[in-house]
């Protein structure tokens, strides 16, 4: 990877100012998420904690329906807890009212969904360009920028491709892009590589590893997949609503 594109798209190179303890840019405190169905009452979080710091990948593992998404969207303020907070930037994010919370989204938070959710209409450069249209950002400079941020996940050749025409780990590396693009705090992936053989999911994760360290971008990606998970810098199991670090029995 090269230091020229991110330099040019906005984000800082870390030369030679890094710190022991980073600033811890999301929190989430005390999260409790209860579903209600007919007298029923299903518990999906229980007192959730987790300290997410500038620069860190998190990994979520667990079993497919413990509520691994449920805590990501909950963490990225598309979905409210029943009680607790989630602290964005020293934010409290749920006492802002809708369209407030909408615009600080669209500030701070960047999504990767499994499905990738790329418009199949708009070419790779364009779908990285949207939110940043959205955003109301000039046409011509974020076109730039997203041809710099598809340099950088290594998709130079394919800007003007439309997602029907990349491969599965293409469209990642374009939504990933597209995440990128408005320069959030965090990046939020859930079941990122899912729909990936093995070998193009260990690609992808070494490309977000890359980008992490060297910018440093956090990242929490949402996963089944165990092995994936190891390669993160802090690895936690969700179950029975509960969510525990276990980074130190896991770590390869």
């Amino acid at each position: 990877m090269n230091n020229k594109g991110l330099a040019d798209i906005g984000m800082s190179d870390p030369g030679s100012t890094q710190t022991t303890e980073k600033k811890i840019i999301l929190e989430a405190k005390d999260i409790h998420k209860r579903f209600h169905t007919g007298g029923d009452q299903l518990i999906v979080l229980e007192g959730v904690n987790l300290k997410i710091r500038q620069g860190s990948i998190i990994a979520i593992f667990g079993a497919s329906g413990v509520g691994k998404s449920t805590l990501l969207y909950i963490l990225g303020t598309l979905d409210r807890p029943t009680s607790g907070q989630v602290v964005i930037d020293a934010t409290n994010v749920f006492d802002l009212e809708e369209n407030q919370l909408a615009e600080f989204r669209n500030r701070t938070v960047g999504f990767v969904f499994q499905g990738h959710h790329l418009l199949p209409e708009f070419s790779a450069q364009e779908n990285v360009m949207m939110p940043m249209l959205i955003g109301r950002q000039d046409w011509a400079s974020a076109k730039v920028k997203a041809e710099n941020l598809l340099q950088e996940v290594g998709l130079s050749e394919r800007v003007g491709h439309k997602p029907g025409e990349l491969s599965g780990g293409e469209q990642q590396r374009v939504a990933v892009a597209r995440a990128l693009a408005g320069s959030p705090q965090v990046i939020l992936a859930d079941e990122p590589s899912g729909n990936l053989d093995k070998k193009t999911g260990v690609a992808l994760f070494e490309m977000i590893s890359a980008l992490s360290r060297t910018y440093h971008q956090a990242f929490v990606i949402v996963t089944h997949d165990e092995g994936i998970g190891r390669r993160a810098d802090h690895m936690y199991e969700l179950a029975d609503g509960r969510l525990t670090d276990v980074t130190s029995e896991h770590k390869i």
